[in-house]
């Protein structure tokens, strides 16, 4: 019945703009009516993977600001050390590294046999380079202020000295986020050189992006020859090129695509290690004050949500965290505004809002469980009185408009994390961060993120970020809904695929079975 539900809600959307990880279950799709495998790709030892949005304007690795671009780049640069499937930081250009005992300094050692994309070798130059460059341009604030407690960085011979001037437990996470690249080259923005298992071929904006392997790889390299990924900012044509066997590989579609499907693909269930919320702009009334706030929480069901939207899957959140980041994840936080119909209406009361009132929810169309979510929302707000309006816009206007200029009243949208730490997620939240789209202003909560960046123990450092996610949950700053399920339709043919605990897609680990 839910489904039903849910399918005259996605019905009337349509109608209406008409008019105006990690690891999980494998399942084989059981309508098989066609093969999905494109011989000719097989034969070429190529596939297509459908995305739903095109990469940034600018390639530069250090300029990477949404999280589509650095799951697909994440297959063409790396860092001295880069993060695996399990969460761990492993050697890349580096072969080797230790720490000292005061924790102040890091010794890389460079790995022989590195090449670069242009055939360049990588020497210790390109590296001091990298981390230069990185420092003075990267549009990651935590990664800038990393990379600013460097007092010294030096080669000596082979290895790479980096020295803190005070210690940090997640400093080798940021490490990862410095893409070694070519001393002095400036070509990065259109025909970007890493070190990757793959190297970029060509870049057709708003059709495709194409990579292809790099055989003077010093590892393992990729299985794959090429990768060409197709966009579709349409949900729908991308569905429909799924079903027709023109894609060999698309994740992130919804549980009911996932079901729907025809063409006998492979099904493959994690999450998206996300942070999706109903995103709500603090400059804007009603949503200054924290009452109403509250409300709008005690009145979403987020059960009800993962319900209709991907049959149970997905995992509950309370604040700005989720699972994969095990020893900051607090899963008490998702109980602490239980579903409360009356709770809400007696708080909306008390803030002067007692008949409710009327705000705009904008959501990216290419994101079905984004937009999914929000349909849901505005038939759960009806019960205490607030009437929700969807606008649902393309990609590009919702980077530039709703993210960049905060010109929204509330957004679901789902926020990653660039690097396995915690700062990751939430120092965008400090008051004066370019990244606070909400416009969130809380001294205790700046306090407490300070004092973690400033800790030397990881226990204590652990603290004060958990301080930091409780006060989100106090103050509502957003209302959390989930950790999407990520459905992943996959070519019988091929197998390797892994999630991992961020937002990537390691495409070198896939090949066509024998």
């Amino acid at each position: 019945m839910k489904k039903r539900i849910l399918a005259v809600f996605l019905a009337l959307a349509s109608l209406m703009c008409l008019l105006g990880g990690c690891g999980g279950a494998t399942t084989k799709n059981p309508n098989t009516s066609d093969e999905t495998t494109n011989s000719s790709r097989v034969e070429l030892n190529e596939i297509t993977v459908g995305i739903a949005q095109d990469l940034d304007d600018s390639l530069d690795p250090y300029q990477m600001a949404d999280a589509g671009t650095r799951e697909v780049l994440f297959n063409v640069f790396e860092g001295l050390v880069k993060p695996d499937s399990d969460g761990n930081y492993v050697c890349a250009v580096a072969s080797d590294y230790n720490v000292s005992d005061d924790g102040l300094v890091y010794t890389f050692t460079l790995r022989d046999g590195v090449v670069f994309h242009n055939g360049a070798a990588c020497t210790t130059d390109d590296v001091l380079y990298s981390f230069e460059t990185c420092a003075a341009t990267s549009v990651t604030a935590a990664v800038v202020s990393a990379l600013s407690a460097i007092s010294e960085i030096k080669a000596e011979g082979s290895n790479i000295v980096i020295t803190l001037t005070t210690p940090n437990p997640d400093f080798i996470s940021y490490v990862s986020s410095v893409y070694i690249v070519p001393k002095d080259y400036t070509g990065h923005a259109t025909q970007p050189v890493g070190t990757g298992p793959f190297k970029f071929v060509s870049h057709s904006i708003q059709e495709n992006f194409i990579i292809e392997r790099h055989d003077a790889y010093y590892g393992d390299g990729a299985k794959l020859s090429k990768v060409t990924y197709k966009v579709y900012e349409d949900i729908t044509a991308l569905y429909t090129a799924l079903n027709s066997g023109a894609l060999d590989l698309a994740a992130h579609i919804s549980a009911d695509q996932a079901a729907a499907l025809t063409n006998g693909y492979n099904i493959l269930e994690g999450t998206m290690n996300l942070v999706q919320a109903l995103y709500l702009n603090h400059s804007f009334a009603p949503f200054s004050d924290v009452r109403v706030r509250q409300a709008l929480c005690y009145a979403i069901d987020v059960d009800g949500i993962l319900d209709i939207t991907a049959d149970g899957h997905g995992t509950k959140l309370g604040s700005s965290m989720y699972p994969a980041f095990g020893k900051y994840f607090d899963p008490a936080l998702a109980e602490a505004y239980p579903h409360n119909v009356e709770k809400a209406k007696q708080l909306l009361s008390e803030a002067g809002y007692p008949n409710g009132f009327t705000f705009t929810i904008t959501v990216p169309s290419n994101y079905t469980p984004h937009v999914d979510t929000a349909i849901v929302m505005v038939e759960q707000l009806k019960k205490v009185g607030i009437t929700a309006e969807i606008n649902q816009v393309d990609w590009n206007t919702w980077v530039e408009d709703t993210y960049g200029k905060r010109n929204f009243e509330g957004t679901v949208c789902g926020f990653d994390a660039s690097t396995l730490n915690a700062s990751a997620l939430l120092a965008r939240w400090v008051s004066t961060s370019s990244k606070n789209m909400i416009n969130f202003a809380s001294e205790e909560y700046d306090q407490a993120f300070a004092a973690a960046q400033s800790a030397t123990d990881e226990a204590e450092q652990t603290k004060y970020y958990k301080q930091c996610l409780q006060i989100l949950s106090d103050t509502a700053a957003n209302v959390y809904t989930q950790d999407l399920a990520d459905f992943v339709a996959i070519n019988p043919k091929l197998e390797g695929f892994k999630f991992y605990p961020m937002y990537v897609m390691d495409m070198s680990l896939l090949s066509y079975t024998k």
